[in-house]
């Protein structure tokens, strides 16, 4: 291996590595594909949202044989206090399309299946190899990397970093600095398994459709960060995470959060009667816009998680993740049909190229939502409260009239927050948003 050269190297086997790899060989170049786990998705047991645009630009016949779960038919959003929801639902019988737009997946098979067709699309995948650091030439540009195997050396024109959040071989070869604790989130996750007839009756779907709950509030202990319960054909995966650097100051544990979610009067009976068969946990980038490193040098670029290509505000990734991956290989691709050398003027062409798809203009449009809701915790615990109060108020039928419960409604805002504050904090949540 080591005397073999290589039109690109890409490390990682995860969505943004495989749609990388996979647009590479499927335009004819000599690739080679590094993943340290023993196969690709053996680290990732959870289940996740697929989100169809973004596979089709790449296999647009992948509904054939790619392990879907369900496609969600309806997406529930919550704020939650400690013992109620509010909360607001969409569901669409449009949503049965004969393309669905979005999937529920477990990652593991998904992965797996992706990566038979970068296979079949003949670029080489060795697993069990980790990427110890970046080979440079003497003037600093990227020609290869360096792999844990005897310290086999693997040359090539470009590498392509697709290795996640952490974004190590990056650290270790100078390119990025260490990920601040503040802009990455870690989310444990559940699978628990119920039959595919309990599913289907408990969430009132048939068939392969699909539920989301997106939630936040009190569930997240003050912390900010967010919970879910996505359904899979018989499981449920259900999880919660938070921003790292508030793990660090706060004394609840992931596990703990997790517990207390999965007992909320909310949560409860939709577990009810499961059986827990695994347990995860992992970071994802949450700094978005803001938090991205550099994205390209000499001889390299950087996609998916190792970019900070995840959209918070909407809690999407893989389509992200795939459209970095697929857009970094045709940069790539164009360059190699040219002869053009893979300079960083050159690859300069891939953040060009991002800028005009909806990556990057919705991290663009959304880069102050983060830190609004890091420095404002009212989101996260007091303003659960209150809508819940006001809900409690509103719709007991006690005998008390409509308008003396408005004024007791607008009392109960006015104790815990000034009105003009809850404004001030719309206006401001607003402005990020724009």
């Amino acid at each position: 291996m080591s005397e073999e050269r290589f039109d690109a190297i890409v490390v990682g086997a995860g969505p943004s590595g495989n749609a990388a790899t996979y647009t590479l060989a499927q335009a004819g170049l000599k690739v080679l594909q590094l993943e340290r786990g023993e196969y690709p998705g053996s680290k990732n047991v959870q289940g996740a949202i697929l989100y169809a645009n973004a596979l089709e630009e790449l296999i647009p016949d992948f509904r054939d044989d790619a392990p879907l779960e369900r496609h969600i038919v309806e997406q529930r959003l919550w704020t939650m206090d400690d013992s109620s929801h509010v909360g607001m639902h969409y569901r669409s019988e449009d949503f049965n399309e004969d393309k669905p737009n979005r999937y529920t997946i477990i990652r593991a098979q998904f992965d797996k299946w992706f990566s038979s067709k970068v296979k079949e699309a003949g670029a080489t995948v060795l697993c069990e190899t980790t990427v110890t650091e970046l080979v440079r030439d003497v003037r600093g540009k990227v020609i290869g990397v360096r792999t844990d195997r005897h310290g086999a050396t693997v040359m090539a024109d470009v590498v392509i970093l697709a290795e996640g959040v952490n974004g190590l071989v990056g650290q270790r070869s100078g390119l990025r600095d260490i990920v601040p604790p503040d802009t990455v989130a870690l989310a444990v996750k559940e699978m628990h398994f119920l039959p595919r007839e309990v599913i289907e009756s408990r969430f009132n779907i048939k068939g392969d459709e699909g539920v989301v709950i997106e939630a936040m509030g009190t569930i997240t202990a003050g912390m900010t960060g967010t919970g879910f319960l996505y359904t899979n054909e018989e499981s449920v995966s259900v999880g919660i995470g938070c921003i790292v650097s508030d793990f660090a100051e706060s004394e609840v544990t992931p596990y703990g959060l997790l517990e207390a979610f999965k007992n909320h009067p909310s949560i409860k009976p939709l577990l009810e009667g499961s059986e827990c068969k695994e347990y995860a946990a992992h970071l994802i980038p949450e700094g978005g816009y803001h938090a991205m490193p550099e994205l390209y040098g000499d001889g390299w670029l950087v996609v998916g998680d190792a970019g900070q290509f995840v959209n918070a505000v909407h809690r999407e990734g893989s389509n992200l993740a795939m459209t970095t991956g697929r857009i970094a290989a045709q940069t790539v691709v164009a360059l190699h049909r040219k002869r053009e050398p893979m300079t960083k003027a050159n690859l300069a062409d891939y953040r060009t190229r991002l800028d005009g798809t909806f990556v990057m203009k919705d991290l663009k449009k959304y880069r102050g939502i983060p830190g609004f809701l890091h420095r404002n915790r009212q989101v996260f615990n007091l303003y659960p409260k209150l809508f819940s109060g006001a809900m409690q108020t509103w719709f007991r039928v006690d005998g008390v009239d409509k308008r003396t419960k408005q004024k007791a409604i607008f009392n109960q805002f006015r104790g815990g927050r000034s009105m003009l504050g809850l404004v001030g904090d719309a206006v401001k949540l607003a402005r990020a948003w724009r």
